[in-house]
């Protein structure tokens, strides 16, 4: 089949659910545009921040798109594409998108709670114990695999390779970069108070080209080791620091890259328009792999992904 026609159909698919599915899920759970939010109720300046709607749409964006969203189709289109698309098209839309969404909408109803603390009103302290161990040990995994990955790919000594070497260090440079820029970001936002939109746009896009043409021509080089701590250092002030300090200004410029690459993919495939090469199913067993589990493991890390509802109800309920 042509890439063009699988990119439309996944359109029509994701545009059909987010205006029919989306709005019935809204209308039957009785959502009052006119209501308080608890960013408005419970504001505090710190997690508790009243935010536009672009703003918690980058950051909501921004927290799922990872790297699960990715490797996991990759690794699972051995069984096929049309697998594949059929879980993220369906799973994404009634399993992965009405958790995010009903994990927000549980959490602005129970005055910005947490999952954890929403499960121990409605089930109990047993049931909130067992799952914050749940969160404790899924993040603990979650925070090892990321951690060794990003600082593989930041290494840029003792390799062999000067021009890896050097892709290495630029993206490690502007990925520091990002985090300075994102906390200069959020202080113009707090001094300036209330930005209009598209100003705010233009000057997360400036910063951006800014921190990638300085990253690029001041590449950092450092062990493996060295970027293991530094990661994990910067994993503790993420979550410590204020809302709108880091968190957010970081996903908002992130939604712009993100984007970007987006529409650039989605133009590449309307000018090239490719075949699709792969087979569209390859059985339901290959190697010693089955289909199931291994094709809702894999793409789960990106349709339906329990870290979703931390988001959901953790950060983004406390914004809206």
């Amino acid at each position: 089949m042509n890439s063009l026609v699988i990119i439309l159909i996944a359109m029509v698919v994701l545009v059909a659910g987010y205006v029919f599915y989306g709005r019935w899920l809204a209308k039957k759970w009785g959502i009052d545009e006119k209501a308080k939010t608890p960013a408005f109720t419970h504001e505090d300046g710190e997690d508790f921040v009243p935010s536009s709607k672009f703003t918690v749409f980058s950051h909501q964006f921004s927290s799922i798109a990872g790297a699960g969203p990715v490797t996991g189709p990759i690794l699972a289109s051995v069984f096929g594409w049309v697998p594949v698309l059929l879980w993220l098209l369906i799973g994404g839309l009634f399993f992965g998108a009405v958790q995010d969404f009903g994990a927000l909408y549980a959490s602005v109803k129970n005055e910005g709670k947490s999952m954890g603390m929403i499960i121990e009103k409605y089930i109990g302290k047993t049931g909130r114990k067992l799952f914050m161990l749940f969160c404790w040990l899924f993040t603990l995994l979650v925070i090892a695999a990321f951690t060794d990955m990003v600082a593989g790919t930041f290494v840029g000594t003792g390799l062999e390779d000067a021009s890896v070497a050097y892709a290495n260090g630029s993206a490690a440079s502007i990925s520091m970069l990002f985090i300075v820029v994102a906390v200069i970001f959020g202080l113009i936002q707090k001094k300036l108070g209330k930005m209009n939109e598209w100003v705010k746009a233009v000057v997360a896009i400036g910063l951006l080209v800014v921190m990638f043409a300085v990253g690029m021509h001041l590449p950092i080089y450092a062990s493996k080791t060295a970027w293991i701590y530094i990661i994990m250092a910067y994993l503790f002030l993420a979550s410590v620091m204020p809302m709108w300090l880091l968190m957010q200004p970081r996903d908002y410029m992130t939604t712009f890259m993100l984007l970007g690459m987006i529409i650039g993919a989605v133009l590449g495939v309307v000018v090239a328009h490719p075949d699709m090469e792969l087979n569209a199913f390859n059985g339901f067993q290959v190697g010693n792999s089955s289909l199931f589990p291994t094709l809702f493991v894999t793409i789960a890390c990106g349709a339906v992904s329990g870290f979703h509802s931390l988001v959901s109800s953790g950060t983004s309920s406390k914004t809206i």
